[in-house]
């Protein structure tokens, strides 16, 4: 909405003037609308738009955003719709393993998002009701890399050379 308004703090956040490139930038919303009208604010100035769907902060959720979007697929269709269609980059969209135990939809949101135009996925493999405790679920990852056809990006748990090793394995 920063953007979308006209928000000044906004503007500072997205000056890049001699950062290196690529550079991404992560919006989050829960309005196809304002979600749309700011890829096309942001234009090319940058090279990858990042959709977050995955942010379990309760100061996100509780809006609707975030992962809290993990609960509704058809708006979750909308925005990435939305985003791609007014973007001038490629769009990436980062989700989570689900809501939480009883709402695992991760598989189901990466075919939404590819369908719907998304360049590649990034998948966090726990849900919010997770939160950063237990060990990542890297099966939910494996599943999300099986379903779709653009790139996957695993997240989580990596902190060493080896973790990293383990999830690509």
């Amino acid at each position: 909405k920063g953007l979308y308004y006209k928000d000044k703090k906004t503007s500072l956040l997205m000056d890049i003037t001699g950062e290196k490139r690529p550079i991404a930038v992560q919006i989050f919303g829960k309005e196809p609308e304002v979600m749309g009208e700011s890829a096309r604010i942001i234009g090319d100035q940058i090279d990858i738009i990042d959709i977050n769907m995955g942010c379990p902060a309760q100061k996100v959720t509780r809006n609707g955003d975030g992962s809290k979007l993990l609960t509704n697929l058809p708006l979750v269709e909308e925005i990435i719709e939305q985003v791609v269609t007014c973007a001038k980059v490629p769009v990436t969209v980062k989700i989570r393993k689900g809501w939480d135990k009883d709402n695992v939809v991760a598989v189901e949101a990466a075919k939404i998002a590819q369908q719907k135009g998304a360049a590649a996925i990034t998948i966090h493999g726990r849900t919010r009701e997770d939160g950063f405790s237990r060990k990542v679920d890297l099966d939910s990852i494996k599943k999300v890399k099986e379903a779709v056809n653009i790139p996957v990006i695993g997240n989580g748990d990596i902190v060493t050379e080896e973790d990293a090793l383990h999830m690509f394995e």
